[in-house]
């Protein structure tokens, strides 16, 4: 159970991982999910089947509990909003990057044609989308990348700024979620009912290319790994969660874990997106090994620490909770997401599970054929 994991962890983390200290962040007045301002979106940022679309600057939870700013793209249908408001999307967009010119409200999806057909899907059948940047992307501070809790927190206080803004919008929602955003859908969706609070009517949600287990393989990066090449993506995600790991616990001294070429690739990764970071990997092809001079297993529990971090809840869910992964997917561990859905079932958690003979981008649209009446029905009570 993901209470037990999470309360063993805290028990065995010896004195040095338990003083770890929280980044500093930016200190709002307002309460989170209040939201503060709307801009305009650029055209890279809008799907082609939006009627409407704007920027929302809104108060939300970034690592450690701290309050910051943070901003969502919201999309709307067309057509006159039903009686009630339009049922609300929540979007929990895959990995971007970590630079502020990577939002999503900003630069629009990493992977154009495959979003935009997923999520004009959604708005063709009148939903309302609310697709948070998640905190440091677009606003204050650095993004806590595969901080689910913090992902969690985005996701909700996106939703309840956007439907106390717009009155057009129902606070009846389900998350969607792919890949990154498909790890912070499922922490959204084990928390929404708590995050959210009786002002929002949370129905379930969806998640394709769910990384589960992800601590397991990243508990055993360090110098004595085989010097063998692995996918640009694969390296870029690495650097991507050690960035995360080092804004969440800075008394990790990430840095000092790393060689000269892993600290040159990390502070390449805190501004890069995702595309050039990748083809720039593609490039160099640097042996993982080669980025580390210590091991992360030399991190106090690092095993409990990098579990509590990015471990998803495997008990207490609400309400009901559709999962896709693709068999040839190769971006997650296809078979740690296999046995992740076989845990949530042996703890009967309301989890419906579906596989699908495509890649990692390849599943987003595949499994709409399932989760379209599957959301449908979320919202038909």
């Amino acid at each position: 159970m993901r209470i037990s994991r999470i309360a063993a962890a805290a028990l065995t983390m010896t004195a040095a991982a338990m003083s770890l200290v929280p980044a500093a962040s930016a200190q709002p007045a307002e309460a989170a999910g209040t939201a503060i301002g709307v801009e305009s979106l650029s055209t890279t940022a809008t799907p082609p089947g939006s009627a409407r679309a704007e920027r929302l600057l809104y108060r939300s939870t970034t690592a450690n509990d701290q309050p910051t700013t943070t901003s969502a793209a919201v999309y709307f249908p067309a057509g006159e909003a039903p009686e009630g408001g339009w049922p609300v999307i929540a979007w929990a967009h895959g990995t971007v990057g970590l630079g502020d010119d990577c939002a999503y409200s900003v630069a629009g999806p990493a992977a154009v044609d495959r979003d935009w057909a997923y999520l004009g899907a959604w708005l063709n059948q009148g939903y309302a989308i609310v697709a948070a940047d998640y905190a440091g992307l677009g606003g204050p501070g650095e993004h806590p990348y595969l901080n689910g809790i913090a992902e969690a927190h985005n996701v909700v206080d996106a939703v309840k700024a956007a439907t106390a803004r717009y009155s057009s919008l129902s606070n009846k929602w389900a998350v969607v979620g792919q890949s990154q955003g498909a790890g912070a859908a499922v922490f959204t969706a084990r928390y929404a009912t708590e995050f959210g609070g009786p002002a929002l009517d949370y129905r379930g949600g969806v998640g394709t290319g769910v990384p589960a287990y992800i601590e397991d393989v990243i508990s055993l990066l360090g110098p004595g790994m085989p010097p063998v090449h692995v996918s640009s993506h694969l390296t870029a995600y690495v650097l991507y969660i050690l960035s995360g790991l080092r804004t969440t616990y800075p008394d990790l001294n990430i840095d000092a874990m790393l060689t000269d070429t892993g600290r040159t690739w990390l502070a390449r990764a805190q501004t890069a997106c995702i595309g050039p970071l990748g083809d720039e990997l593609a490039a160099a092809k640097p042996p993982i090994g080669s980025l580390f001079a210590r091991p992360l297993s030399s991190i106090p529990n690092a095993h409990a620490l990098l579990t509590t971090y990015m471990g998803l809840p495997e008990s207490g869910y609400d309400r009901p909770l559709f999962l896709a992964q693709g068999l040839k997917d190769t971006d997650v561990v296809t078979p740690e997401t296999l046995r992740y859905a076989a845990v949530l079932e042996a703890n009967r958690e309301p989890v419906t599970f579906r596989t699908y003979p495509t890649d990692h981008d390849g599943t987003v649209n595949a499994s709409l054929v399932d989760s379209t009446p599957f959301v449908r029905g979320l919202f038909a009570e």
